[in-house]
């Protein structure tokens, strides 16, 4: 087959040179004379180690700010060192980090049982990994209920400085979780609301009701406000001067109404509230301001007196 050929003018080699000097031209390269590498053509001798200038044709190397090293030189220069093993983690291995530090990652491993940490939960403490059960083990705290420890992810309840887990936080009653319903502490311990009412509540006398707050006592009884009431008016009687008869409250109206001795004088109760003072004669009674003469109106407390026909009279209206 014949070769089409295309003459063409030729310069001579000095002025071409000149040339390509003046105009700084890249050298150029023919064909079998390089090699690719990294996007970019290069002289076969000019793709060396960017430190060491190892020439790199047919051999590994890494890129590393746009430049070229050899295996060597990388591992010296950027290739961290293993905290387990001090050695440097080369190319050919992985490079497990955490906090600025370094790993292989045959060497990433808990530094108590030797497990393997790789991705596995771990935990640092003072300046070693541990993976999360020897962790706990050593350092987690404990359940004051169980005594286990607490791992992540774990509700923890805490009350008057001690700690439970969720399911060990429980009723010292009927023995289940409390969890996030409401609690009344008894003995240094935890008590649900339905255990406590039904066993340590007061309860009032009247109703056997629950006694929440605002309870009032009377006689060593416990007593709702609104539950203790006069006998016989239903009253309130939390504020009220009240007295008893045959252990039942009365209001000091209905008292004296009902039971209590009525003044001779002007008929109304002798009940003794307020430190009312009275005075008793042969089965009569008088408020000690009404026992006064009939008819001067003298006081004959602590005095000597007459009686006519019921009346009180002073001596000296006696013998007129």
């Amino acid at each position: 087959m014949e070769e089409k050929m295309q003459a063409c003018s030729l310069e001579p080699a000095e002025d071409l040179v000149a040339r390509i000097e003046m105009e700084k031209q890249p050298t150029l390269i023919f064909s079998g004379e390089y090699t690719k590498a990294m996007d970019e053509n290069y002289h076969k001798d000019h793709l060396a180690c960017h430190n060491c200038d190892k020439k790199l044709v047919a051999c590994r190397y890494i890129v590393k700010d746009e430049n070229p090293h050899c295996i060597p030189c990388y591992q010296e220069l950027y290739a961290h060192n293993c905290e387990e093993c001090k050695k440097p983690i080369g190319p050919d291995y992985k490079d497990l980090s955490y906090k600025d530090r370094h790993w292989h990652e045959f060497c990433f491993k808990c530094c108590e049982c030797q497990k393997s940490l790789v991705d596995q939960p771990f935990a640092p403490k003072n300046d070693n990994i541990y993976c999360s059960d020897c962790h706990d083990k050593n350092f987690a705290a404990r359940c004051d209920g169980c005594g286990e420890p607490f791992r992540g992810g774990m509700k923890k309840f805490e009350y008057k400085g001690k700690q439970w887990h969720e399911e060990c936080f429980v009723c010292m009653v009927c023995k289940q979780p409390i969890r996030n319903k409401s609690f009344i502490p008894r003995e240094n311990e935890a008590v649900c609301v339905p255990c406590y009412e039904e066993q340590f509540a007061q309860k009032c006398s009247k109703c056997n009701g629950v006694i929440n707050k605002g309870g009032v006592a009377y006689k060593n009884q416990p007593w709702h406000r609104e539950c203790f009431t006069c006998t016989k008016c239903s009253k309130e009687l939390a504020k009220e001067k009240f007295t008893s008869k045959d252990d039942q409250p009365y209001c000091a109206e209905c008292y004296g109404e009902l039971f209590a001795k009525k003044c001779c004088r002007c008929s109304k109760a002798i009940t003794g509230f307020g430190g009312t003072k009275f005075i008793s004669f042969e089965d009569r009674h008088w408020h000690s301001d009404c026992f006064v003469c009939y008819k001067c109106q003298a006081s004959m407390v602590g005095k000597g007196f007459l009686m006519n026909e019921g009346d009180i009279l002073c001596p000296e209206c006696g013998r007129n």
